[in-house]
């Protein structure tokens, strides 16, 4: 099993880093839904994606190809392949079925997934404030999200619906999924060469289901957020897996829980900036309650130690 150096600092910058880039992602998505489908906004944030990553390990000298025929790493690179694909095809259909609200409600589960099975499997310390943590984050997020609970039991009957959400959380699965063995193949590559396989993966298969030519029914604007979306992609998906090779899974997933809140405060700012293309809605006094304990209960677990033997310390 791959070990974190333990330098947490950077770990938890890495981290914060990427909650703030996932944040952000939503503002970039929404500008562009209105001339480009979901399928091909993946595909170009793939493609791109690879041409950042690919043109980086050209510099360095190139990939490791050869690693990859190895048995050991072929089961968790497909793994790690058809988790992070499946992801984000399972959210499309999903949200195509459901609602943006319950499928952003729903998804939330996907990084207490990561939390709680790199604690069972990889045997992560685990300690009584974190537990807490992890209560009092529960609890907030239910509350963060109070005026958008009932939209999710609206359609109790409508079979469709109940499918969206269920495809949904299926997405938040293969997402964990992706996680744990991103964090096992990191014995034996760097995680960008991670990525860099899945993005070119990731762009074979979703090409199919794109349609590139809508790039130039863009207007200036809509191009920008397509460029931010992409490099956001890169940028946001690396910081994340160097942060566990520096962190532990468990904490690092704890923090990057505190997206819906760095997305609420981009959708907010991008609201007041540019009016005609972002829509913020309002939020009552018990969302913002449960946004404290939602950044006091992910931090609670992200960042309490466990303890060390008197000859280790």
């Amino acid at each position: 099993m791959h070990q974190p150096s333990d330098r947490w600092q950077l770990g938890l910058a890495l981290s914060l880093f990427t909650a703030l880039l996932w944040g952000s992602l939503p503002v970039a998505i929404q500008g562009l839904l209105a001339a480009m489908d979901t399928n091909t906004i993946i595909w170009y944030r793939m493609l791109i994606s690879t041409a950042i990553v690919g043109g980086y390990y050209a510099l360095r000298g190139g990939y490791q190809w050869r690693k990859i025929t190895k048995p050991k790493i072929g089961l968790p690179m497909l793994v790690a392949i058809t988790g992070l694909c499946g992801n984000y095809y399972l959210w499309v259909r999903g949200l195509d079925l459901s609602s943006p609200e319950a499928a952003q409600l729903t998804i939330q589960v996907a990084p207490m997934l990561l939390l709680l099975a790199s604690v069972w499997l990889y045997k992560e310390a685990f300690r009584g404030w974190q537990k807490i943590g992890v209560v009092v984050f529960t609890i907030g997020l239910l509350l963060f999200f109070n005026h958008r609970l009932p939209s999710l039991f609206a359609a109790e009957g409508d079979s469709q619906y109940n499918l969206g959400v269920g495809i949904v959380l299926a997405s938040a699965v293969c997402w964990a999924i992706y996680g744990l063995a991103q964090k096992q193949l990191l014995k034996e590559f760097g995680s960008q060469e991670v990525l860099l396989t899945i993005y070119i993966v990731g762009t074979l298969l979703f090409l199919p289901l794109s349609k590139p030519e809508q790039i130039f029914e863009l207007n200036q604007t809509q191009l920008y957020c397509l460029i931010f979306a992409s490099i956001n992609t890169a940028l946001s998906y690396g910081a994340f897996a160097m942060a566990m090779e520096h962190w532990q899974a468990s904490r690092v997933s704890a923090t990057i829980t505190i997206v819906p809140l760095t997305s609420l405060f981009f959708v907010h700012l991008a609201a007041w900036a540019l009016p005609d293309m972002i829509q913020a809605e309002s939020l009552n006094w018990i969302s913002w309650l449960g946004a404290l304990l939602v950044v006091g209960g992910s931090m609670t677990t992200a960042l309490v130690r466990p303890k060390l033997p008197a000859a280790e310390k």
